[in-house]
């Protein structure tokens, strides 16, 4: 429910009345706002050391992290605190909140103050940006087969590292965006609500938090959850070797299954390995030019060369849904039709797709945070900065000899090279932790972090279970899988590890798979497929499934014309579409207004076409049941099907 402002202040007063370890001045260092932006939970601001450990010149100086709080809906079964470490590093935790929450059972909600917080230097707490620079880098070749590649590759990470320190705070105060110190963030919180534990949930980058936060004090975490584990015990360079070949691994998953579904296998013409690879090989000998559609229904000439295309892959590898564009993207390529793939990269980089330029900054993400925490968190390699890069491609070698695909994925932190180093890493420690009571969820498809990581640090503690999901996303907690959900409500509220040492749960590759639109629209067998296709282009144009459902949006159309959409004024969490002149397969162009209620399933258009076929059309599809009416050809039409 919505409580009101001053319900939740009161809430959140009983929640932390009664301290048990609050020092005297907490009053004087805990500022409160009645609510986080747009959101239901409340905002605790907090003024921290820049420097916990009071080792260095700025030992005095205070930043400000944020924490947000939702609290337990029962009192008289309430548990403690549950605190959630999102991904990254740098994505905001705060900007995350409201939907997780949202889907959390309702006995978590009963039982647990929900916790959310953006880590120092993101979000909230002080967003440190750079997204001009990381635009750039990020649209650079990523290759390193020749002397000339590897030059260009390194003169790119140089580059990045030089533009991307001029937004930021100086070196020496940038040492201190590490996890070591980001955790301390948490146990001052901790401290100063008075929570004799907490109950810690780390997903992917979150659970280097976690486990760091549980190594350090052991003895104020009542339970931990690991999503998506990192093993923390290799170093950078293992762990970018580790994700390397997971990710091969996942895309030849993602693209095996597409194989196994008809419609899928018939639009990547017969073998989508094969497909991947033959389109990976021309693009490499030569990049392909073709038109991008632009909003204003205009196109422009656009390149789409191998780094694109192992960029979108990699882009669209985390989930189910993505691994389902991703083979739409691909089956379209194979038919010579690359603005789909080209919308994924645009979509994977955070870019305009009109303008090349990036998004506007939003809070929910930092580049340059992550920037800032893994090459302040890893070491890579001793000795100068160029001596550092050059070991780094030496590594790159040796995985290119034994990884055939996504390749670049393990140049990403490259940049690392020449960060600059102020101080050696925390060595990490896993000993301390050891009792705690832990789950470790993984996914055998998961190409971020490869389940056999969660599986060594199981083998490490004395009291951990394995919850494995078969093939599954990147992180699999409250993605709508039964199976994981159900054993870590059950370790939450009712304090029960599962009683295996491993669980399997079923899982899925891919979302169902959904056709493209033929080119040339007389493939179509009549006007109500040739419409139920047009919807199915535009539910998934990166664009309108990735639409935060605010603002309105517009989006060319594949060959002509543009579509726009914005929520609809009725019903709640529907769009309203807008077309004009709007054209997936050639010989098929739409004019007119339609609706998108998810809630019920429901598609409508009222629609005039024209090309091959001319008429003003009604469309309502429910479900599975799609009816045509109208006038097409100027003879009255009425069809329906499912």
């Amino acid at each position: 429910m919505n409580l009101p402002r001053t319900a939740v202040a009161l809430a959140l007063a009983a929640t932390l009345a009664h301290p048990t370890s609050r020092p005297a001045s907490a009053h004087s260092t805990l500022a409160w706002q009645e609510r986080c932006p747009d959101s239901e939970f409340a905002c605790i601001r907090l003024q921290v050391p820049l420097d916990h450990f009071g080792t260095s010149p700025h030992a005095a100086e205070r930043i400000e992290v944020v924490f947000g709080v939702l609290p337990a809906r029962d009192r008289s079964k309430r548990k403690g605190l549950f605190v959630t470490a999102v991904g990254g590093p740098g994505a905001s935790g705060l900007q995350a909140a409201d939907a997780y929450a949202a889907t959390f059972d309702e006995a978590i909600r009963d039982a647990f103050d929900v916790v959310f917080f953006d880590q120092r230097g993101i979000g909230l707490s002080g967003h440190l940006d750079c997204a001009e620079a990381t635009a750039t880098y990020y649209q650079t070749d990523g290759r390193s087969r020749t002397p000339q590649q590897e030059r260009a590759l390194i003169n790119a990470a140089r580059r990045f590292v030089e533009d991307c320190l001029k937004s930021l705070p100086p070196p020496e105060v940038l040492q201190f965006y590490n996890t070591r110190q980001a955790v301390e963030d948490l146990e001052a919180f901790r401290r100063l609500v008075g929570a004799e534990r907490i109950w810690l949930y780390g997903e992917s980058y979150g659970t280097q938090f976690a486990q760091w936060y549980a190594a350090a004090h052991p003895d104020r975490v009542a339970g931990l959850i690991l999503d998506g584990a990192v093993d923390l015990t290799l170093d950078g360079i293992q762990f970018a070797f580790d994700t390397t070949r997971a990710f091969n691994d996942a895309l030849v998953m993602t693209l095996a299954a597409c194989d196994a579904v008809p419609a899928c296998r018939r639009d990547v013409g017969g073998d989508a390995v094969r497909a991947y690879d033959r389109l990976a090989g021309k693009l490499d000998r030569t990049p392909v030019t073709f038109q991008f559609p632009l909003p204003d229904g205009a196109s422009v000439e656009r390149t789409l060369g191998p780094s694109e295309l192992e960029t979108a892959a990699a882009g669209f590898l985390y989930t189910e849904g993505e691994r389902m564009l991703l083979q739409r993207a691909i089956a379209s390529a194979t038919a010579s039709d690359f603005v789909p793939l080209a919308r994924l990269f645009y979509a994977a980089l955070g870019i305009d797709p009109a303008t090349l330029s990036p998004l506007p900054s939003s809070s929910d993400y930092s580049d340059a945070a992550y920037y800032v925490f893994t090459c302040n968190d890893y070491r890579y390699f001793d000795g100068a900065a160029d001596a550092r890069a050059r070991a780094y491609l030496q590594a790159g070698d040796r995985m290119e000899r034994q990884v055939p695909r996504m390749q670049s994925v393990f140049y990403g932190d490259l940049p690392c090279a020449f960060w600059p180093q102020q101080a050696a890493p925390a060595v990490y420690d896993p000993r301390p932790a050891r009792q705690i009571p832990t789950l470790i969820l993984g996914a055998t498809a998961d190409p971020a972090t490869p389940v056999q990581q969660g599986r060594a640090i199981a083998r490490r503690l004395d009291n951990a279970r394995l919850i494995i999901t078969q093939s599954g996303a990147h992180v699999t907690f409250n993605r709508g899988n039964a199976c994981p959900d159900h054993l870590v409500t059950q370790f939450l509220v009712a304090g029960e590890l599962p009683h295996k040492a491993e669980t399997r749960c079923d899982g899925a590759i891919a979302d169902d798979y959904a056709p493209i639109a033929p080119a040339d629209a007389q493939r179509f067998a009549d006007v109500l497929e040739a419409l139920r296709s047009f919807e199915v282009e535009l539910r998934h144009l990166p664009e309108y499934y990735y639409w935060d459902g605010a603002d309105e949006q517009a989006t060319g159309c594949t060959r002509g014309g543009d579509a726009r959409f914005m929520p609809a004024e009725a019903p709640e969490r529907a769009t309203q579409f807008t077309w004009s002149a709007c054209a997936f397969s050639e010989g098929f162009v739409v004019s007119g207004a339609g609706l998108h209620d998810p809630e019920r399933d429901r598609f409508t258009m009222d629609v005039r076409v024209s090309g091959y076929r001319a008429g003003a059309l009604s469309y309502v599809r429910q479900g599975e049941s799609i009816r045509v009416t109208g006038l097409l050809d100027n003879q009255r039409l009425d069809l329906q099907r499912g």
